[in-house]
């Protein structure tokens, strides 16, 4: 079973949050709390009968009937992108996904992904997400191209987040995709971005990280020092996560990170990327 990640918050400044800030630290609470791992994907026993692959069209039909228009409302209201919205939580999403991986070859998945991704229905691009959030998958070039095309695209954190969360297990399985990865920070889209940081957050996580590991980790964080002089305010939550995470296993080196180019930080993404930092430990 996958195991449910804490919620990512970034503390505001000395002073109250916004109504959007506050809106967008919310969202991200509901986010983190319903979103499954997907760490690893068993295909189910051969004597299933589970039923054909859906199509595209079956599957947004699927989407549609556990609809609910005033959610759908709110999203739409929320995440201010001209989209069409279906007001389906995530849980369910992610329960219909599972099904159809179970349902679909490899190809199938790819190509159903790519199909509800194009429909540019918010729950549908989401399950596309879903469909490749998987670590073993081989082979996995054609499910890589389908999610780095989505990358010049994005427009949205949320969908953001679930696409750079399948590709994610892309970039572990082949550790060369962060040459093309490291192609986004030059991107005039702020998401294209973001998601250079938002999808290489697995090297955040290693106590005794390999020489490999080391090198794409000190890589990021020149990332990070790349895009500390980005003022929006998405960026410098993404340093902000990144440190943050970073610091639960290499504490030094994000108070060395932070004593050298803190300084560039925004006063709220400083104390974000600071927060598992011993008060000694913190700039």
């Amino acid at each position: 079973m996958g195991r449910t990640r804490k919620p990512r918050t970034i503390a505001a400044e000395d002073r109250p949050l916004t109504e959007e800030e506050a809106q967008l630290d919310a969202e991200a609470r509901a986010y983190a709390a319903s979103d499954a791992a997907y760490e690893q994907y068993h295909e189910g026993e051969e004597d299933d009968d589970l039923g054909a692959p859906p199509s595209v069209a079956d599957a947004i039909a699927a989407l549609e009937i556990c609809g609910d228009a005033e959610k759908a409302a709110g999203a739409a209201a929320y995440h201010k992108v001209p989209r069409r919205y279906l007001g389906v939580a995530v849980p369910l999403i992610e329960d219909m996904a599972r099904l159809w991986r179970a349902q679909c070859s490899l190809e199938e998945r790819i190509a159903l992904a790519a199909g509800l991704w194009d429909s540019d229905i918010h729950e549908a691009m989401i399950a596309a997400t879903k469909l490749l959030t998987q670590a073993r998958m081989r082979p996995d070039d054609a499910a890589w191209d389908l999610i780095a095309s989505w990358v010049p695209g994005l427009n949205a954190w949320a969908v953001a987040d679930h696409a750079c969360n399948a590709g994610s297990r892309r970039l572990v399985a082949d550790p060369t995709r962060v040459d093309q990865v490291e192609t986004w920070l030059e991107a005039d889209n702020m998401w294209t971005r973001r998601a250079a940081l938002v999808i290489t957050l697995p090297w955040t996580k290693q106590n005794h990280p390999t020489t490999e590991e080391t090198a794409i980790r000190a890589r990021v964080l020149g990332w990070c020092v790349r895009l500390s002089e980005d003022r929006d305010w998405f960026i410098q939550k993404a340093i902000a996560w990144w440190l943050r995470e970073l610091s639960k296993h290499d504490a030094q080196a994000v108070r060395d990170w932070l004593e050298a180019h803190g300084g560039a930080l925004k006063s709220f993404a400083r104390k974000e990327a600071a927060k598992f930092l011993q008060p000694s430990q913190a700039s």
